[in-house]
This record gives C-alpha cells, structure tokens and sequence, in this order.
C-alpha cells in the first residue's frame, strides 16, 4: 500500500528540519498540516510535501520567509515551480564549481609560487547575500556599516569572530544545563559576551535592538539549531536573557 501521509516527526526527520520549524511554518501561514489528528498530531500529505520541498529550496536560496509566501502565492502550477526551482539549483551548482575552480587555482599557484588574480580568487563568491533580509530588518545603512566592517576583517578575524559565536551558544547551553535561569548571573555574564560580540559589526545596540534580536532567537527557524544542540528551549532561555539583559542594562 502507498503511503499517503506522514507526521510532523516523520516529516521533519527526511527532510532534516525540525518540528519546531514545521509548527513556525504553520503559525505563520506558509505550511498548515493537512490534518490533525486526534491525538494532536499534524499529518502532511503529498502535497505538503512538494511544497516543503519548494520551502526548503528557496531557502537555501536565501530567501526569508516573506518573499517565500509571495513566491508561492505567486505560483499554482506545481510542476512549473519546481521547473523553476530546478532551474536555480542549476545556477547555483554553477556558482559552487566556480568557488570550487577558484580554490583550486589559488591553491596550484600559492604552491607553484605563481601571481594571483583577483577575479581568479573570488569567482563564484557572494559577499551580498544577506544584504535584503539585513536591510528589511534594520535598513540599508545597518548592512552597509556591518559589510564595510566584515570585509575589513583578516581570515583570522573573521574564523575568531565566528568561533566566539559558537562558544557563546556553548556557554548559554551549559548555563542552562546547570540549572541557572535566564536572570541569573551566570546567563547574564554569558549575554555580556554576547553583547559585546555584537559591537564591532552594529555599533551601539539599543534596548530594542538587542530585545527583538532576541526574540530572533524564537521567531525564525533558522535559530532551531540551538534547541538541536542544547535541549528543547534553549532558544526561549536566550531570548529571556537578552530581554533581562537590555532592560537592566540598555536604553532606546
């Protein structure tokens, strides 16, 4: 017999999401299940799948969950969608072998001790591609400042700045682990950090900015890794603290 639905773990399981993400995507209008069962379970059928599947491909295209919405409200013909879609992946498998070829090229002349070309090094990169999504939050000027700042940084600037992402996420997980709630002064040092890290790229970070930064951490599904890495509510526990912290802390 040919299946004809799933649940949401299922779901979340193949296509390797989250049911938190499933549930965001219903909650704002972009993937309601097509049934809820007794229980409480959300079930998907075909159709939801399909959909899921041109969710997910125009996310790694670096759409943000609007744009998404248009693009699919947009679109009723399934089949021509995905020949759409199709048709992106193939530009985008283009600019990967481009990257790919660039490395490569770098990599045969810094060993053969030959001249490189600037067009050669960074052919297939794309240093713009949160450009929309950074200008619809905080406006043009909030990207501008932030790309001037990361393309001034070394490659050691920037694997450092990035690493002490990854160790404050580490830090807020075992706070949490270890049973000190939001408030404490365990999670609230581990927000000092986070702060602080936030400086060089935005400058001076208000009360709201960093409050509506974090309820990122909750609103959109990107931010679920954290939940995956650290337990189910890791995400809320980060956004608590980042309110606690900018009203102790931060003014408008």
């Amino acid at each position: 017999m040919v299946r004809t639905e799933w649940s949401i773990q299922d779901i979340a399981r193949s296509a390797g999401t989250t049911s938190r993400t499933l549930r965001h995507y219903d909650a704002v209008g972009l993937l309601p299940p097509t049934r809820i069962g007794g229980n409480g379970y959300r079930y998907y059928d075909e159709q939801a799948l399909v959909r899921l599947q041109r969710i997910l491909l125009l996310r790694d295209l670096g759409l943000g969950l609007p744009a998404i919405a248009e693009v699919l409200d947009g679109q009723h013909d399934g089949v021509a969608a995905l020949e759409t879609h199709l048709a992106l992946l193939e530009q985008e498998r283009q600019r990967i072998g481009r990257q790919i070829e660039s490395v490569r090229t770098t990599l045969r002349k810094l060993k053969g001790g030959e001249q490189l070309m600037v067009e050669e090094v960074f052919d297939g990169f794309d240093h713009t591609r949160y450009e929309e999504e950074v200008t619809q939050r905080w406006g043009a000027e909030a990207y501008r400042k932030g790309d001037r700042w990361w393309k001034s940084l070394t490659e050691a600037d920037k694997k450092a700045f990035q690493q002490e992402q990854l160790d404050i996420s580490a830090a807020y997980g075992a706070t949490r682990k270890a049973g000190h709630d939001a408030a404490s002064q365990e999670a609230q040092a581990v927000t000092a950090r986070l702060y602080a890290w936030l400086q060089p790229a935005a400058g001076k970070v208000s009360k709201g900015y960093f409050a509506g930064l974090g309820q990122l951490y909750v609103d959109d599904p990107r931010y679920g890794a954290y939940d995956e890495k650290h337990g189910p509510g890791t995400a809320e526990y980060i956004r608590d603290a980042m309110k606690i912290y900018a009203e102790r802390n931060l003014t408008d």
